[in-house]
């Protein structure tokens, strides 16, 4: 499980050293071997296990692309998939088209999702928490999260 949030500096050549609580963890889990892609509602980039991100994969592509929905995100998520590796450092090395979509410049977050880890740019990764901190009055939490007890 990625859990957390980690302010990480990404250098001039565009890698990234991924925190070490989750070095072992990728190496035990896939050899370091990732899968990096868009998300396809936000400005960031999602890193996946390659056997998490197979699975994803797999039922994605199955998916009809007669649905114009359905094509939309198997062309983002599934066309912007990359491979990666951790390298010897415990450092990601970052596509340009990548660090472009997701604006990624020198400082950014990673952000721990359970099976998948988002990075940000630190300033979109703030705007973006403290707007949806901000406007969450009036919105109804769906049934599931009324029912979670934290």
């Amino acid at each position: 499980m990625f859990r957390g949030v980690s302010n990480l500096n990404l250098d001039a050549k565009g890698r990234l050293a991924i925190p070490t609580r989750y070095r072992e963890m990728l190496e035990q889990q896939c050899n370091g071997e990732m899968v990096i892609t868009i998300d396809t509602d936000e400005r960031c980039l999602l890193l996946y296990p390659r056997p998490d991100w197979e699975l994803i994969e797999a039922k994605v592509g199955a998916m009809s692309s007669f649905d114009p929905m359905t094509r939309r995100v198997q062309r983002l998520l599934i066309g912007h998939a990359t491979d990666i590796e951790l390298d010897g450092s415990g450092r990601l090395q970052l596509t340009p088209p990548l660090r472009a979509y997701a604006e990624l410049d020198k400082r950014t977050v990673l952000l721990g999702q359970g099976k998948k880890l988002e990075l940000w740019s630190e300033d979109r990764w703030i705007a973006r928490r403290d707007s949806w901190l901000e406007n969450q009055s009036g919105q109804e939490l769906p049934a599931e999260l009324q029912s979670l007890s934290l």
